[in-house]
């Protein structure tokens, strides 16, 4: 069989399990907290209450019965790189992540956009920071901005693409997703991208998902972070030591199953194509650029499909496919199937109300069209036999929370409840951001079928 026949028949195969059956679960939305402009990532707390960080860079807490606090927790404003108020931007506060040690050591992470270092090209737009803060044990909670440790920053060519995802691991230790460095074109092209991409190339930070200790220094180095000797590259032969695994476009998710094998999921943000679901394995290629979805990549006309496949990455590694795809209407016009334009990631759901998607990954994206603020819900259901693509389908919001926005992050407290993290605008305007929680439809059963 030709090399481009086979690779289109794998596709194909991959495809024929690609089902979306489209409103067959139900769900309420009941608000907890506005005001926001655009919420990024939710952080529960022992006691309940929940860390909101806004991206504008104003991190909140959101207290257990809902609503927020007067006064902000932490402000950033003055340390973002600028940003598009008013407009749609990527950069801002992305994510906040408190340590598995918390409730002694009070520890939060932050990944932001800072502006270009002076070590930087000269027309390179932003840095992206991770910083540990640590929260006071009394009240009132406000955190000194002068106690900001930085742990490490990445510099990115464009304004988009910045990943800056954070989750601690089972084994204790902080991932980091990083995306591309972004840029007009996309595909991984541009200023500050070498030819394979960033996503195959092993000497960046960008495109990868990092996996770094931050209880241990190494002065060695001179970071603020050790590599575990088990990461992939660790000894830096054959690529930088902090990568766990490679081949992301711009990941916009980042967490671990609370239960079962738990596994880390990645959504993956396309280029016009397919929207994708990874599970995270140990130094492994997810193909960008070469792929997006289970198809190869057309780099230069990115709305068609590729004429072939790659099966193996630069280092003769297989590239592995995502457990779950739907199609984008940007490149899929009046498909039925082309359910959004963005993925947002979201979490396997382990909570007790809503017990029709125990065990099942619920996710979303942020706007069913380009423009408007049409965010929608999905469910990703693992098959029966554990073997091949899962199977997606839409979530139904039912109640007054049905109009919600664009779906900018899901956020899970200590009992595995979800939330969804909204603005009521496509760009960055304040009083637009909203939480809500997922119930059950009144008018059926909790989340049943």
């Amino acid at each position: 069989m030709k090399p481009s026949i086979r690779a289109l028949f794998l596709v194909m195969a991959g495809l024929a399990a690609l089902q979306v059956r489209g409103d067959t679960v139900r769900v309420s939305l009941r608000q907890v907290a506005d005001g926001l402009v655009q919420p990024t990532a939710m952080a529960a707390l022992p006691d309940g209450s929940a860390l909101v960080a806004d991206q504008v860079g104003v991190l909140h807490r959101m207290r257990p019965s809902g609503g927020l606090d007067a006064e902000p927790v932490l402000s950033l404003t003055n340390r973002l790189s600028k940003l598009n108020h008013g407009s749609f931007d990527e950069r801002g506060l992305l994510c906040v992540a408190i340590h598995p040690g918390f409730a002694s050591n009070r520890r939060v992470f932050f990944a932001y956009t800072v502006p270009r270092r002076a070590s930087a090209p000269a027309d390179f737009d932003c840095a992206l920071r991770i910083s540990e803060f640590r929260l006071p044990a009394a009240e009132p909670l406000r955190v000194d901005p002068d106690s900001e440790k930085v742990v490490l920053e990445i510099d990115h060519p464009y304004f988009n693409h910045n990943g800056g995802r954070l989750a601690f691991g089972p084994d204790g230790f902080l991932y980091i997703s990083s995306g591309d460095g972004g840029g007009p074109k996309g595909c991984d092209i541009g200023n500050g991208h070498p030819p394979e991409g960033n996503g195959q190339n092993l000497r960046t930070l960008l495109a990868k998902i990092l996996r770094v200790d931050v209880d241990q220094p190494d002065a060695a180095r001179g970071t603020a972070y050790r590599v575990p000797s088990d990461n992939p590259f660790a000894d830096g032969k054959a690529g930088l030591p902090e990568i766990w695994a490679y081949g992301m476009r711009n990941p916009w998710s980042l967490t671990f199953d609370r239960a079962g094998d738990r596994a880390l999921y990645v959504a993956d943000i396309g280029q016009m194509r397919w929207e994708e679901i990874n599970v995270i394995r140990r130094g492994g290629n997810y193909g960008w650029p070469l792929r997006e979805g289970f198809e190869g990549m057309n780099r230069e006309q990115p709305a068609l499909p590729a004429t072939s496949r790659s099966e193996k990455g630069l280092l003769g590694e297989p590239l592995l496919d995502p457990i779950a795809v739907y199609k984008n209407p940007s490149a899929f016009k009046g498909d039925p199937e082309a359910l959004g334009i963005s993925i947002t990631g979201g979490y396997v759901y382990r909570g007790k109300a809503l017990h029709g998607l125990q065990g099942d990954y619920v996710f979303g994206d942020w706007s069913g069209a380009q423009g408007t603020p049409q965010g929608r819900l999905f469910v990703a259901r693992r098959p029966a036999d554990g073997r091949g693509t899962w199977k997606i389908d839409m979530i139904r919001v039912e109640g007054p929370g049905k109009m919600f926005g664009c779906v900018c992050s899901l956020g899970e407290d200590n009992d595995g409840e979800l939330y969804v993290l909204s603005n009521g605008s496509t760009s960055l305007r304040p009083g637009r951001g909203k939480v809500w929680r997922l119930e059950p439809d009144p008018a059926g059963a909790a989340g049943g079928q």
